[in-house]
């Protein structure tokens, strides 16, 4: 696979495509996740236009149902007023998410259920993330 090239400068370690749903890294971060988290992603190999270093697009493989909506900033759901029937019941809007820890089980790379646009990692991720010091990762607690 070839994915073109969205931002010219210095490549980093973790960027986002696709509006920000599918990770990009580089092959550093892919063989830490593989290590770490070989049941929660799925890596595939990419070309990245003008980067010979190589890259690998990550498939989240893993959803957990977590969201602590009492605990959460704000949560909206679609109403059946919405007029979007097959997305009644669902997230609408997720502010300030929380998550209940216990919910999460074994998972180290995962989205949480109904709100896929947020990408989560365990502390221990994180921390080796940081100690491959990673270009291109932000965290924020959940």
């Amino acid at each position: 696979m070839r994915v073109p090239l969205y931002r010219p400068g210095e490549p980093l370690d973790f960027s986002l495509a696709d509006a920000g749903a599918i990770p990009v890294v580089h092959v550093k971060v892919a063989s830490l996740l593989k290590e770490l988290a070989p049941g929660d992603v799925q890596l595939l190999p990419v070309e990245i236009d003008g980067q010979p270093d190589p890259f690998c697009l990550v498939n989240v493989t893993r959803v957990v149902r977590c969201i602590d909506d009492a605990s959460s900033e704000e949560v909206e759901y679609w109403m059946p007023e919405d007029g979007r029937p097959e997305k009644t019941g669902k997230y609408r809007a997720v502010a300030g998410m929380r998550i209940d820890p216990s919910k999460v089980g074994d998972a180290k790379v995962f989205r949480p259920w109904g709100w896929n646009i947020a990408l989560i990692v365990s502390e221990e991720i994180k921390e080796a993330l940081e100690r491959i010091r990673a270009t291109g990762t932000k965290f924020k607690e959940v």
